[in-house]
């Protein structure tokens, strides 16, 4: 039997948040709000960022590292359940060649003093892909960025 070409991996990363649910759920959900914490990220340049913020809707964000290289996310929304979970299920291309296939969920729980949020990601990498270690650093890196988004 020779090795999968396909890499599959889940992880959980959670976070605390000091503000409610509502404005957690209004960051992943407004488009003007997402795009400043997750598209407008150091290290790169936002060449588009389109959301339509419905079960079946999309979001499509292309951004370009500082080598060149385009990184694009194809998203569709497949649940979602005001001020408490979001669920996404998205591609990851280079260049136009497509690495990963994933499901995304936000889970939101209010606890007396703001928000916690359980973020899990179950994917499938390919050939030539981030890999696990490198997409949950990324990741991370990104909820960071919401909460300094939220902080301010």
């Amino acid at each position: 039997m020779s090795e999968t070409a396909v890499v599959h991996s889940t992880f959980v990363i959670e976070r605390n948040f000091p503000v409610p649910p509502e404005r957690v759920f209004a960051a992943l959900s407004d488009p003007a709000k997402k795009r400043r914490w997750f598209a407008e990220g150091e290290g790169s340049t936002t060449e588009s960022f389109e959301m339509d913020f419905r079960v079946g809707g999309t979001e499509r964000t292309v951004r370009r590292a500082k080598n060149g290289l385009a990184f694009t996310n194809d998203t569709v929304f497949r649940d979602i359940v005001s001020g408490t979970r979001v669920v996404i299920a998205y591609n990851m291309s280079v260049n136009d060649r497509r690495i990963s296939s994933s499901l995304i969920t936000y889970e939101l729980f209010a606890n007396g003093k703001g928000t916690d949020l359980i973020f899990t990601e179950q994917a499938a990498f390919f050939e030539g892909a981030d890999g696990p270690k490198i997409r949950e650093e990324g990741w991370s890196k990104l909820l960071d960025w919401l909460g300094n988004y939220l902080a301010n």
